[in-house]
């Protein structure tokens, strides 16, 4: 008996990691690709989506997502922009589709919409699917909870020059991880960047750092640092 596919839809299929997704799943055999949608607009809409990818013509043509008709239960992947992953959530709440989000960026009435149609259908929501990324935020957070407030807290992320948010939706996560370890709100204590004669830093603030630059893939890297001692905890994705 044959194995049972795992039937997608690939919202963003012509961006960058949309692109990507897709090669990925159309070469795997548990995988079926039901269709590749994108904005309306989008130059490629019409040619086929794995030649776009890079592959052989499968007949899967890039389409629009507002004219896409969910049916069935495919699992939708989102790896857009959150105004993009808005509609696809609501349409994904709409129809019971399970949904894999991968957008940042994604501001606190959007983080409310997901976690409201969590309530109903499946999702998978998470900034960076790295599996040492995801253990990463969990040392982040123990390590914050065992460091007073003397070690200093702060965050660098780098990313290549094509990377349209700022800061990374990994660095917003690994800044609410260590908020979450200190047992504080991140809106109370984070700085974003600095600039001007700022004064001295001010106890407990958790500072997030931003490099747009060439081809990098992905580095984030979180210190603490107190009189004599610094921990530096880093992860870097070289694809």
């Amino acid at each position: 008996m044959p194995e049972k596919l795992t039937p997608i839809v690939i919202h963003g299929a012509a961006g960058r990691m949309g692109l990507r997704i897709l090669a990925l799943s159309l070469e795997d055999s548990g995988v079926e690709v039901r269709a590749a949608l994108e904005r309306e607009g989008h130059p490629d809409l019409g040619k086929d989506a794995a030649v776009l990818a890079g592959l052989d013509a499968a007949g899967i043509e890039l389409q629009p997502a507002s004219g896409y008709a969910a049916e069935g239960q495919s699992v939708f992947i989102d790896f857009t922009l959150p105004e993009s992953t808005a509609r696809t959530v609501q349409v994904c709440a709409e129809s019971g589709n399970p949904l894999v989000i991968g957008t940042t960026g994604i501001a606190a009435e959007g983080r409310k919409q997901i976690e409201k149609a969590a309530e109903r259908i499946p999702i998978v929501w998470a900034p960076n699917m790295s599996v040492g990324m995801n253990l990463l935020f969990e040392m982040v957070r123990k390590v914050a909870s065992q460091l007073g407030p003397e070690y200093d807290i702060e965050i660098i992320e780098a990313h290549h020059n094509k990377k349209v948010d700022a800061p990374s939706g990994t660095a917003l996560r690994l800044a609410e991880k260590a908020a979450e370890g200190r047992a504080v709100r991140l809106d109370d204590v984070a700085i974003y960047g600095r600039q001007g004669h700022t004064g001295p830093r001010p106890a407990g603030e958790i500072g997030i750092h931003t490099v747009r630059a060439g081809d990098i893939v992905g580095e984030h890297t979180v210190c603490f640092v107190t009189g004599g001692e610094r921990l530096e905890l880093t992860h870097r994705a070289s694809s």
